[in-house]
């Protein structure tokens, strides 16, 4: 593992400021709407209710969610990267510690509110995480892991895992705590997908005088090669060149800049890539 003691320590400050939004709330929006955030602390509140339903006995959140994510770390361990596993288990702890420790209160009694305004805090602090190098993990391990192998888009993973949530809390406390759940795990997707790009791509086409210059900048910005075009301007008929590529959502803005400084000529077009087949490199968490 390779230290860098500022970089570290901002990873650490983000860390423990996203646990504290999460557990605080899970302790505010969730518990108060009765509803299921998704993923393992989801699965660890299911549980949580389901033997306080059988027991009257409501057993503490980080005991669960602590031994839930056992088989999510060692995955992160072997596969993925020792920092980043590392900062997701002190994510992990914290949370769970603090989500027992952290007074309830409710901040509004409607539903609709919490489910919508909850989902944005969750989101957002899955996003901290996940763009300081870490997860706050459960079911994130599992996603990135697969996404890494296979180039599946993540959070596709993560829904399918909260449907099956959904149905077992739906089926057992009521459709309507898990029908506000899922507006609350939609929004925390949409701000996920927003802020987090890593495993989204966009598709480059160039139109430049200089594309062996512009190749060159695609690649040292995002480690991905392009394809040159030979082509002819319609309206001047003039000799043009096309750089083609697929890069990273998450380093296009970057890439931009690069062309640009490049070529200030150059004609940039960015679209969003929907679907691609093929070997795609995807930078390694440390």
């Amino acid at each position: 593992m390779k230290f860098d003691l500022r970089k570290d320590l901002r990873t650490l400050f983000v860390i423990v400021f996203a646990a504290i939004m999460m557990a605080v709330n899970i302790k505010t929006f969730v518990r108060a709407g009765g509803l299921y955030p998704g993923g393992v602390n989801g699965l660890t509140i299911l549980i949580q209710r389901i033997v306080e339903l059988l027991t009257g006995f409501t057993p503490p959140f980080s005991v669960i969610n602590i031994t839930l994510n056992a088989v999510p770390v060692y995955i992160g361990f072997k596969y993925i990267g020792k920092k980043f596993t590392a900062y997701s288990i002190l994510m992990i702890i914290l949370t769970s510690v603090l989500t027992d420790l952290v007074p309830g209160f409710a901040v509004t009694e409607d539903t609709l509110l919490i489910s919508i305004f909850g989902g944005i805090i969750n989101g957002t602090a899955i996003s901290l995480c996940l763009l300081s190098g870490a997860t706050s993990g459960g079911t994130d391990f599992i996603s990135i892991f697969l996404s890494e192998r296979k180039g599946m888009d993540s959070f596709n993973i993560i829904l399918a895992f909260n449907a099956i949530i959904l149905i077992a809390a739906g089926a057992l406390f009521g459709w309507d705590k898990a029908m506000y759940s899922i507006i609350f795990q939609f929004a925390a997707t949409v701000v996920i997908r927003s802020l987090y790009l890593k495993f989204q791509q966009a598709t480059l086409f160039v139109v430049t005088m200089k594309p062996h210059e512009v190749s060159e900048k695609i690649y040292e910005i995002s480690n991905h090669g392009a394809t040159i075009i030979n082509g002819e301007g319609s309206f001047g008929h003039s000799e043009k060149h096309v750089v083609y590529s697929v890069i990273a959502r998450s380093d296009s803005r970057d890439v931009v800049k690069a062309i640009k400084e490049t070529d200030p000529e150059a004609f940039v077009n960015v679209l969003r890539t929907e679907k691609l087949s093929g070997y795609f490199y995807y930078k390694k968490e440390e």
